[in-house]
């Protein structure tokens, strides 16, 4: 009787984390893919285009991060409320997010705007990455309040139990962003050939359209996350002093990770254009591979969450080991399909061939490393946070950059003066100092918070 009880909850489990990860892992493939797309045709424009995108970007990458760390902070609290079926502290755990991610896209677009040539100067010197940039800068700053009222709703949706929501309207979206830039790069039939200004103008429109669909969504089928109040903006000093030394970490965390991995750019553009053009490649193909492991995340934080928002704090110890486990699995599978099918996945990308065979050479660097990222991503995203162990998820994250990973990468590109895969092969020392880390504190035990009570 026990084990068919075992093999139940097991069964349970699993079924439960499918239903929670498969939707963002494919969010994830449609994001990257099209991403991956964009990346390709943006390529068709020559070197010095793929460069000014990826440098660019760095500005929504950075902004983007920190709405992750909203959403992660807010995923910790909605999670645990929601276990507890208490929705009016759902609705200000709401309400807290959309002020804070407001207000920061409204300060970074501002800096988009405004400043492009300065931003676009920190990463490079060469006149035409500044110059296509700085044009794509000004133009897809419009986006970034849409996106961040878009990750905030989508995340609430899934702790909810309607991750299927956001990946739909996330479909339409992509489709549509991936048809606007064809016809906005190339200037295809009455449409204006506006190369890398059309690719950022495509994506402003259907993140707005992306924004609205969900609002509409969530006003009429979801009542419980629908805002219709001030009380929802009402944050009282209990409510703040209870949600806030725990948030603060993970939006620290993301900041000053997206800020690291902005110092990386900077270390790897003083090898060149190629250098840059050849990492953008990697990355637009390692992150295809990569989104398994953040559906994964995501599930670990919702279910555990869950869990010790409804006092089982011993099934979420357990629950914890198992995640582990699952993401080592997952890991060594997508490090596999990664490593096997590099050389064809960069034959797509109009680049030299000295620059492809260094994208190959870093795609395999990351593919031998992508069980390490599988573990550490389950770990401080979804196990650490999950038990509101926020704090301690912030130092293993920034030890592993700020303490290894960005030292190394200036030592190795200044003084070692590595070529961009020896360099990026040693960068990758971040992941396994992080991952000895954070197996040491789930082995303590001492991750788990119940949050539910606000004195």
């Amino acid at each position: 009787m026990t084990v068919n009880r075992a093999m139940s909850e097991r069964k349970a489990f699993y079924i439960k984390m499918v239903g929670i990860a498969l939707p963002v892992v494919l969010q994830g493939l449609l994001n990257n893919s099209l991403s991956f797309v964009d990346t390709l045709m943006i390529g068709q424009l020559g070197e010095a285009s793929i460069a000014a995108v990826a440098l660019a970007n760095q500005m929504f990458f950075l902004i983007s991060l920190l709405y992750f760390g909203v959403c992660s902070g807010s995923a910790i609290f909605l999670s645990q409320f929601w276990g507890a079926n208490n929705k009016a502290n759902i609705q200000r755990v709401l309400g807290l997010s959309l002020m804070v991610a407001g207000l920061a896209s409204v300060v970074m677009a501002s800096a988009s705007l405004f400043f492009p040539h300065q931003i676009m100067r920190v990463f490079t010197d060469d006149a035409s990455v500044v110059h296509y940039g700085s044009q794509y800068l000004q133009v897809v700053a419009l986006s970034y309040l849409f996106s961040a009222i878009t990750q905030i709703i989508a995340t609430a949706l899934r702790v909810t139990g309607h991750a299927k929501t956001p990946l739909k309207v996330a479909l339409f979206s992509l489709t549509f962003n991936a048809v606007g830039n064809y016809l906005l790069i190339f200037g295809v039939g009455p449409f204006p050939a506006w190369g890398v200004a059309g690719a950022a103008l495509s994506t402003a429109i259907s993140r707005l359209l992306e924004v609205a669909i969900l609002i509409i969504i969530v006003y009429k089928r979801h009542p419980a996350l629908a805002i219709r109040s001030f009380d929802a903006f009402r944050l009282d000093r209990a409510f703040l002093a209870h949600v806030v030394p725990t948030s603060l970490p993970v939006i620290l965390n993301e900041i000053f990770w997206a800020l690291g991995m902005v110092a990386y750019k900077i270390a790897y553009a003083r090898l060149g254009i190629a250098a840059i053009a050849a990492i953008n490649v990697t990355e637009a193909i390692g992150n295809l591979f990569f989104v398994a492991l953040m559906g994964v995340s995501n599930a670990t934080l919702i279910m555990i969450g869950i869990k010790i928002g409804e006092g089982e704090s011993a099934m979420a110890r357990r629950w914890a080991h198992r995640f582990i486990l699952t993401s080592i699995a997952i890991g060594l599978g997508m490090g596999t399909i990664e490593a096997l099918f590099a050389p064809s996945f960069t034959s797509f990308f109009n680049i030299t061939d000295a620059v492809r065979q260094m994208a190959i050479t870093c795609l395999y660097i990351h593919a031998s490393l992508l069980t390490v990222r599988s573990i550490n991503i389950v770990i401080i995203v979804g196990i650490l946070r999950s038990g509101g162990d926020t704090r301690f998820s912030m130092f293993a994250e920034l030890f592993g950059v700020w303490a290894v990973g960005v030292p190394l990468a200036f030592f190795g590109a200044v003084v070692l003066k590595l070529d961009i895969t020896g360099l990026y092969l040693l960068v990758g020392m971040e992941e396994v100092t992080k991952m000895f880390i954070g197996l040491a504190r789930i082995k303590s035990g001492k991750w788990v918070n119940d949050l539910t009570t606000i004195h």
